[in-house]
């Protein structure tokens, strides 16, 4: 109904529940956004113009706006809304803790802990997720300019124990990601289903 607001940045507002409204004024009328806490990086000083596209959520007793900084955040929200027991709150949170290019790979990829990452998302809900989002985002993150999503890994239980492992070690998702898909393609770790093969390759290669 509404796909995006432009307009002038009026206000920031947490009224708890880890919750963040902004409100934008567009034609001297004010409209309230529920934006994930990352957004607020993303935003301008209070009083300059800012493009947010947007979601209407109707309910009996209530209506929603919410607020993405980029449209294929938008489009991402709607798929994840779309599975059953997942609402926007925590669609919002999933979102807000893994970004939407991790979102995707985690989902694409079936990696479980990862996911798990996100409060109030358990192993049950991240296997259903994954279940009814996997084949649908393999298409549709290409088709919406996200990057390409690593093919060739190591299996999803040898994925989450290589990338457990790199992280305590300090490295961050994204390096594991981007290390995990050059060793998949350029190594030959990739007929290994042990996971140490994997560390070790991955470790060699962000330490170039």
């Amino acid at each position: 109904m509404i796909s995006y607001l432009k307009g002038v940045l009026a206000d920031i507002h947490k009224p708890g529940n880890h919750k963040i409204i902004v409100t934008l004024e567009v034609n001297q009328v004010g409209y309230e956004l529920q934006v994930a806490a990352r957004q607020l990086a993303q935003l301008p000083p209070l009083g300059e113009v800012v493009q947010l596209y947007s979601h209407l959520q109707v309910r009996e007793d209530q209506m929603v706006l919410f607020g993405f900084g980029q449209r294929q955040e938008r489009d991402l929200f709607l798929q994840l809304v779309g599975v059953s027991g997942i609402g926007p709150q925590m669609a919002l949170a999933l979102l807000d803790t893994l970004g939407d290019q991790e979102l995707v790979q985690a989902l694409v990829s079936g990696n479980t802990r990862l996911l798990a990452r996100t409060p109030g998302v358990g192993n049950k809900t991240a296997e259903r997720l994954i279940l009814e989002l996997k084949a649908k985002l393999q298409d549709w993150h290409s088709q919406v300019g996200l990057p390409s999503v690593p093919s060739g890994g190591p299996v999803a239980s040898v994925q989450e124990e290589v990338e457990a492992t790199l992280a305590a070690l300090g490295y961050t998702q994204a390096e594991i990601l981007k290390a995990l898909q050059a060793v998949s393609r350029h190594s030959t770790a990739q007929k290994s289903g042990d996971p140490e093969v994997w560390v070790r390759e991955a470790i060699a290669w962000l330490s170039q």
